[in-house]
């Protein structure tokens, strides 16, 4: 019997949710063990080089997996004619930043960064084999197999990333998993995903699609530049040390916030596709959306805030306690960046490229005038300025989409305001029950366990209906 939408809806949900969980949980198994093992100058090294890969690696997709995923009914010509391209402009972008790998040492004062970047960019030529797979799945929703496919990778990629930090390798080891983790997910999205490229190459689909996939291309950047700024800034102005304490905090919050951001975003714009057309059941999913973001969000984040000290002390090393006051801030605006995903999807569902573009201009816009105005004052402040602005910047989204489906700012704050303010009041409640503790693995565990209870109790008490329905679909498959 063919499933409803809302069934289809539910259990891509589930397994997004399994997926980012467990990525999660493993990233953070195998964080932990990195962690103790490294140093943050090699942490910095790394991180200096993520802006490059991300933006490389939006120029080698070029908007064209949402154009795919925006698609009703994509054909084989479609995949293979976008796959095709992302292998070329992959191919050229590698080579344009293989030349310049001396320039991106000059201006980090890093002149290990000339082998190691030029290692580090080969990521993104092998993953442009597989971007083409990776549509065709999450437009088939096969959420089950991309989670098997991204939980290999992690567990292979994360063996020879410890193996290579226990063997001496320093920030080699971290080069060494991105790769593996590439090429095994790769591998995976292949085994899975049915369709196969051909030698028959037509740039037709992607002619067709150019016009709305070169506004997301656009947009991605712009994203990518904000999401990365910080760490690109910090890397010219700071010694690496601070840099590495920074990208350790930002790894972290990330890791909390990414979690519910990808369980969203693998679903939201292909049901928010399908609805398009249903103007007052698109709200009525937006809004579910919503309530379902922040009863996660907010107390997964918070939650990461009130333990920071005890989880960078305990499962790190003392030389990492820089990172724990930047990870406490960092965590409080990562509660609202999954918000980001589901309005951003909103507006793509839409096809309103054009709006997603410009909103995202502003922002990183906005952003760099801060951290200019700011940068004399050292980290801390510029991190503080970084997480107001990123919740306050969410009013530009939610003008968006009152324009694009009438949604309404008091509809938005009474879906979201009272889980957020429940978490503030189960983290405040933990902090003081727990303060007298002194054992800090006691601490954490106490602290994690007892904040988990509390906010169960009052979305039992509250009769939330969305942690209902989450119960009862989990009692339904385990049944």
């Amino acid at each position: 019997m063919a499933k409803t939408l809302k069934e289809k809806t539910a259990q891509g949900l589930l397994w997004s949710a399994v997926n980012s969980g467990l990525t999660q949980l493993l990233n953070l198994v195998i964080g932990i063990f990195l962690a103790r093992k490294l140093l943050p100058g090699d942490y910095g090294i790394i991180g200096v080089l993520t802006i490059f890969t991300a933006i490389a690696g939006c120029l080698q997709a070029s908007g064209f997996t949402q154009g795919l995923i925006n698609l009703k009914r994509p054909t084989a010509n479609d995949y293979n004619s976008v796959f095709w391209f992302n292998v070329t402009v992959s191919i050229v972008i590698y080579a344009i930043l293989f030349c310049c790998a001396p320039l991106i040492a000059w201006f980090f004062h890093q002149p290990v960064l000339v082998d190691v970047s030029r290692f580090v960019f080969l990521s993104f030529v092998i993953s442009s084999f597989g971007i083409a797979q990776n549509a065709y799945m999450v437009k088939n929703m096969m959420q089950r197999e991309i989670a098997v496919s991204s939980v290999v990778a992690l567990v292979l990629s994360g063996i020879v990333g410890l193996a290579l930090a226990y063997l001496g390798k320093a920030y080699w080891s971290l080069a060494w998993q991105q790769i593996v983790y590439i090429t095994v997910l790769n591998a995976g999205r292949y085994y899975y995903a049915d369709w196969r490229p051909s030698f028959h190459i037509d740039m037709g689909p992607v002619k067709g699609m150019f016009r709305f996939s070169v506004k997301i291309l656009f947009t991605n950047i712009i994203n990518t530049l904000s999401q990365h700024l910080l760490t690109f800034i910090f890397g010219h102005l700071f010694h690496i040390n601070t840099v590495g304490n920074y990208s350790q905090a930002n790894k972290w919050n990330t890791m909390g916030s990414s979690t519910i951001s990808n369980t969203l975003g693998q679903v939201a714009q292909t049901v928010l596709v399908s609805v398009e057309d249903e103007r007052d059941r698109e709200v009525r999913i937006f809004r579910k959306m919503l309530r379902f973001t922040a009863f996660l969000s907010f107390p997964a984040l918070f939650g990461l805030a009130l333990v920071s000290r005890e989880f960078i002390l305990c499962l790190l090393k003392d030389e990492w306690a820089g990172a724990i006051p930047l990870l406490q801030v960092l965590c409080l605006g990562g509660a609202f960046m999954p918000f980001y995903t589901l309005y951003q999807n909103l507006a793509i569902s839409n096809r309103r490229s054009d709006l997603y573009m410009w909103c995202n201009i502003a922002q990183i816009v906005a952003q760099l005038a801060v951290v200019l105005a700011l940068y004399r004052f050292g980290i801390m402040v510029i991190v503080c300025a970084y997480s107001a602005f990123t919740i306050v910047w969410l009013l530009a989204w939610q003008a968006i989409a009152r324009q694009l489906i009438g949604i309404r700012f008091i509809h938005v704050m009474l879906d979201t305001m009272p889980f957020m303010l429940s978490s503030i009041a189960v983290m405040v409640a933990t902090y003081y029950a727990t303060a007298w503790i002194d054992c800090l693995p006691l601490l954490l565990v106490s602290r994690i366990i007892l904040a988990a209870l509390l906010y169960f109790a009052i979305m039992k008490a509250a009769k939330v209906k969305i942690m209902d329905e989450c119960l009862q679909y989990f009692s339904k498959k385990s049944c």
